[in-house]
């Protein structure tokens, strides 16, 4: 159910702001602010907001959002907007402080609602309790996990720490997945003219977005989004998870998820479910349906267990909050150790270690790197460099396509023993890693400089 703050009953219509939900398709926040438009008979403006604070300095000297997370959101808004108008309906775009300009539109158009996907991180739920404070009536509706937290055998807050336990009960209860909502067809009017020139007026274009292609395409790509096939937005999104499927690909994902070259090795769901152009419920769906017409084995398993691992760190963030957030994360370890020259070795891919310095710098040529090398190349820096994991975290954050904050929070936690499941060390082995992975030295071979 959503959640709900103060609506007054005449408000003119809906103002709904699209957060990391970037498609029509299983759109419940969405569904909700429709209804809410049609039960006072109003309008519905569609809002997208990019968020400063993604061009905010971080404590270790570069932005908080590079240049390619930027590029590949500005794809998904691209599609999203071609959607709402073949609907009738348009996307309001514009830059700055979220709580600045939704307060400033929603009591320049007469205090219309303002309905959003809910996002159980601390910085988004700052933003809700600023417009709040601000006079702005907010319904929040949360979309972004498997199963709604009423489907759980437990309150939300009380989730298992350990992702063992979580799955076990789940799967003992016979809890399933809430099956994804019908695209939506049709969208009620947008606010008037003169309201929609107060629109424009208070919420200017956002600035030109980064042309994409000419962030030059790199051929050695693992996710190659520069190609139509990947490009950022829903309808690809949705094409790509009917291919996979097509493929018999399912059928594999555990025998080829570790490998590092390659589109195939892996489903590459991740850059789209990050800003929202998939759903979750969607992926898990298709694969349901993959089983049920091919027959279901560990490699199918498998996906879905990926996809618990990604519902259960936002479990965690709605249990334990900010507190993932201190450097000691759930632990009680003092502040963990930084040496900022290592860390610039690691950020440009010039530490030395073949192996590492392969994913580092797939990296930064492609805003992607598979889940294997994610791991080696936290646990090299957190463990071999002796650096601080926040700033790690605050890396990915900015050069990853696909980063989302649940799962980028939790996994670095998670690497460097201050999570949920603390253990003295958790050191990859780079040689014995590259051994296993790269016998041959192909991956090093194709990102050694040139």
């Amino acid at each position: 159910m959503p959640s709900t703050a103060g609506v007054d009953p005449r408000s003119p219509g809906v103002i709904f702001w699209f957060r990391s939900d970037l498609r029509l398709h299983d759109q419940q926040a969405l569904e909700h602010a429709i209804d809410r438009a049609h039960s006072m008979s109003g309008w519905l403006l569609p809002v997208y907001i990019h968020d400063e604070r993604w061009q905010a300095t971080t404590p270790w000297g570069f932005p908080r959002a590079g240049t390619r997370r930027d590029a590949w959101t500005r794809m998904a808004l691209q599609d999203l907007s071609i959607h709402l108008q073949t609907l009738g309906s348009t996307l309001l775009e514009t830059d700055g402080n979220p709580v600045r300009v939704l307060s400033h539109l929603v009591h320049a158009l007469g205090k219309p609602l303002l309905v959003c996907e809910d996002i159980a991180a601390p910085e988004e739920l700052d933003q809700l309790e600023g417009l709040r404070r601000a006079g702005v009536a907010v319904e929040t509706v949360w979309q972004s996990t498997l199963m709604a937290p009423q489907a759980l055998p437990w309150r939300p807050e009380e989730v298992p720490d350990r992702f063992t336990s979580f799955r076990q009960l789940l799967e003992r209860n016979g809890v399933r997945p809430t099956p994804p909502a019908p695209a939506i067809q049709a969208l009620p009017r947008l606010p008037g003219t003169q309201q929609m020139a107060v629109c424009h007026a208070m919420a200017p274009s956002s600035r030109p977005a980064p042309e994409h292609h000419a962030l030059k395409p790199d051929p050695r790509a693992a996710f190659p989004w520069t190609h139509p096939d990947f490009h950022g937005g829903e309808r690809a999104a949705l094409a790509h998870l009917e291919h996979y499927c097509r493929q018999g690909l399912p059928h594999t994902y555990k025998v080829t998820r570790n490998g590092l070259i390659g589109v195939e090795y892996s489903s590459k769901w991740s850059p789209w479910l990050a800003t929202g152009a998939l759903s979750a419920r969607t992926a898990w769906a298709a694969i349901a349906h993959f089983e049920a017409t091919h027959g279901a084995n560990e490699s199918t398993y498998w996906l879905g267990f990926e996809l618990l691992w990604r519902d259960h760190f936002r479990w965690l963030h709605r249990k334990h909050g900010r507190k993932l957030y201190r450097a000691g994360g759930l632990t009680d370890l003092p502040a963990p150790p930084h040496d900022p020259a290592a860390f610039e070795r690691w950020c440009r891919a010039e530490t030395g270690n073949a192996f590492i310095d392969a994913g580092m710098q797939e990296l930064a040529s492609t805003g992607y790197l598979s889940n294997r090398m994610r791991q080696n190349v936290a646990s090299y820096l957190v463990h071999d460099l002796a650096c601080d994991w926040r700033a790690g975290a605050a890396w990915f954050e900015a050069q990853l396509i696909d980063y989302d904050v649940y799962s980028n929070q939790g996994n670095w936690l998670y690497l460097s023993g201050r999570g949920t499941d603390p253990r003295p060390s958790r050191r990859f082995n780079p040689q014995l890693q590259a051994s296993t992975y790269d016998p041959e030295g192909r991956y090093r071979q194709l990102w050694a400089p040139a």
